[in-house]
């Protein structure tokens, strides 16, 4: 890999500075290879028209002779209107840029050009969006990228392309030759020309097909090479955990175990009683309980004279874990410490010296654990909370701390088994299916948008009642500065409507610090209404919140509007979710009937993959299963079979990829090591 060019910073590109290097970072874009395989997420299809047969405020490309100077006029602050006439045959339009006045440099009279934009029949004039010079292979069809306020389109689309004219030649297949020939895949050469370029819509989906195979087989490569490391290794320590000791930590809880919760407890100590090396993936719905299970693997592993690590996805649920640990586990003389990226310094190396010798017992944190500086005296229980949010050189690199530690998994998104081992390779699994006893099942409903009244009245005798409420909006992928201005507009609509209460806006946007502090706020009761984009985290816990409002609800899958749901009902009082929608499908309108009659999450997840094929709808970022860039693991479900079966074989015969045909393989992954250890 050190002398492949592909993985060369993005920096040895001409015209990439640091700045630039930096704002592609914050796509997940750091070098060559990245940019090449950073894929279009659907492509606007650029076809033309005869002006005859366009209808008013349709989109689409028209082709013709400028016709006029181009001019530009301005009016208010930054705002501009490049203006100039398009002649098409006999007819002749009026094309209008907003906004774009740089783009009167490359127009000039006589030139033919292309320009994309929504056409305005009674004034015969095109509002330009994109514009297109015109090649003999314009193929039509325009990728878009998923981007942020730092990289637009333009500058990407740019970028890619010199990357494919530069370094194309570079690039060497990963997928072997039989396999590819076997299943039908183009080469990845051939995949990256054709997704970023296709010349129509089918060979945008043959190319994607390929390009989904090859993402799965990345994954699956990875776990079959895991898998099978684990399985040389020693097979793990038996723990002599001490019984009395456990007893004692079940009669100081304030509350009995369910029998679910008994249950996996058992199942996990007889794995930590095994000299086996445990590797359990424990599903649980929502607020059953997944917290505890973990407190008496981790009690029984200490009391073995073993340390344990827990790590968590983000800080705010490191920080709540702590705390509830720390409660339960204290009294019994075990030190609790907590590692984030905002542990000072000075609190950060006494943490390392105590957890090298051994003073700490558990440590609780995000991915800082796996900083090279944390080094455990007798590491023997790794913890991973909803883990498809790290990726599998993350986890392996916190498994590696010990010596074959014992390895529990949680997920708080219940997804089918069949699914979960795919995804999973070779983890047991085990479910908490019901709720701990006291929790009142949440009423659900789902309100159209003309019955909001009926919602107010409730919110009102809610906060009357002293309760906190959720009003949640949704992310839109394609836009921040629209989550946001829906974020805000939701703030002040509320804000108007509950004059007498403290409402609250919380977005993605906001610095790490002041997110806290308002969910800190929120936590302590100091905030009625707390407006928020789905930025509210697997397991924040607000008792006293026992009402949510999620708007637009058609526009989050059935998973994550449960995960979302899961925020409030942590109390022992009554809870309530109002799902306000306006669906235009039938199976829009299916979903939301679903969502508000069942609380069960093993139910919904079930019935996400059957109706499978209509778009994600496991939300993306809380679904239970890992984050791919084109592929979908519910939709795509039998290309990851297939991937998962060719690596399996695949590392079964060459178990350290030795081979010259595997050379390129090798390397991909040797970075994708690296890659996933960036924090």
């Amino acid at each position: 890999m050190k002398n492949n060019a592909l993985f060369s910073p993005v920096t040895d590109l001409k015209g990439v500075g640091t700045k630039t290097a930096a704002n592609l970072g914050s796509l997940g874009i750091y070098s060559i290879y990245d940019l090449l395989f950073y894929f279009p997420f659907r492509y606007d299809e650029l076809q033309t028209l005869p002006l005859d047969q366009i209808m008013d405020g349709q989109k689409v490309m028209l082709k013709g002779i400028v016709a006029t100077e181009p001019f530009v006029s301005r009016f208010g602050y930054k705002k501009s209107r490049l203006s100039f006439k398009l002649r098409i045959d006999h007819d002749v339009i009026m094309v209008n840029f907003f906004n774009q006045p740089w783009l009167k440099k490359q127009l000039e009279i006589g030139q033919e050009v292309a320009i994309y934009g929504k056409y305005n029949v009674a004034r015969q004039s095109l509002s330009g969006f994109k514009f297109v010079v015109t090649k003999e292979n314009d193929s039509g069809m325009a990728p878009i990228y998923p981007v942020n306020k730092h990289v637009r389109q333009k500058k990407l689309v740019d970028l890619i392309n010199l990357a494919i004219e530069d370094f194309l030649p570079e690039v060497k297949d990963i997928v072997p030759l039989a396999i590819r020939q076997k299943y039908s895949l183009l080469s990845d050469q051939e995949i990256i020309v054709k997704m970023h370029h296709p010349k129509n819509g089918q060979e945008a989906e043959l190319a994607k097909r390929s390009a989904i195979f090859r993402e799965f087989f990345i994954f699956q490569i990875q776990l079959a090479e895991l898998t099978a490391s684990n399985n040389q290794k020693a097979r793990g320590k038996a723990k002599d955990y001490d019984l009395t000791e456990i007893a004692k930590l079940t009669s100081s809880l304030p509350f009995e175990l369910s029998a679910d919760q008994k249950e996996v407890v058992n199942e996990i100590f007889t794995d930590l009683h095994s000299p086996r090396q445990m590797r359990r993936l424990l599903q649980g719905d929502v607020g059953s309980g997944k917290t505890v299970v973990a407190i008496y693997a981790i009690y029984a592993a200490i009391t073995a004279g073993y340390q344990a690590a827990l790590m968590v996805p983000t800080e705010i649920l490191a920080t709540q874990h702590f705390k509830k640990i720390d409660e339960l586990l204290r009294p019994f003389g075990v030190r609790v410490a907590l590692l984030t990226g905002n542990t000072k310094t000075l609190e950060r190396r006494e943490i390392y010296r105590e957890i090298t010798d051994g003073t700490i017992n558990v440590v609780i944190g995000t991915h800082a654990l796996i900083q090279d500086n944390v080094i455990f005296k007798n590491l023997g229980l790794v913890i991973i909370d909803e883990q498809h949010r790290f990726g599998v050189g993350q986890r392996q690199a916190l498994i590696n701390k010990g010596e074959d530690p014992d390895i529990l998994a949680m997920t708080a998104t219940p997804i089918p088994r069949t699914l979960a081992l795919t995804v999973y390779g070779d983890m047991t699994v085990s479910e908490i299916r019901h709720l701990p006893a006291g929790r009142k099942p949440i009423i659900s409903a789902w309100k159209t948008s003309s019955q909001m009244d009926d919602v107010y009245r409730l919110m009102r005798e809610q906060l009357a009642a002293g309760f906190q409420i959720y009003a949640v909006t949704p992310l839109i992928t394609e836009s921040e500065t629209m989550d946001l201005k829906n974020a805000e507009e939701l703030h002040e609509k509320l804000s108007h409507d509950f004059p007498d209460q403290k409402v609250v806006l919380l977005h993605g946007q906001m610095p790490g610090a002041k997110k806290d502090e308002i969910m800190a706020d929120f936590a302590a009761g100091e905030i009625n209404i707390l407006v928020t984009t789905s930025v509210i985290e697997v397991g924040v816990d607000v008792p006293n919140a026992n009402m949510m409002i999620i708007y637009n609800a058609e526009r989050f899958g059935l998973s994550q509007l449960h995960q979302l749901r899961g925020r409030i009902g942590r109390g022992q009082t009554q809870s309530y979710c109002m799902f306000i929608a306006d669906p235009k499908t039938e199976s829009g309108k299916a979903r939301m009937k679903i969502i508000a009659a069942t609380n069960d999450g093993f139910k919904l997840a079930e019935e996400d993959l059957k109706m499978r094929g209509e778009g994600d709808l496991f939300g993306k970022a809380q679904s239970g299963l890992p984050e791919f860039r084109v592929g979908n693991v519910v939709n795509n479900y039998n290309t990851m079979v297939v991937a998962q079966k060719v690596a399996k074989e695949l590392i079964a015969a060459d178990p350290e990829l030795k081979k010259a045909v595997h050379e390129s393989l090798r390397e991909v992954l040797e970075y994708k090591k690296l890659e996933q250890n960036r924090i």
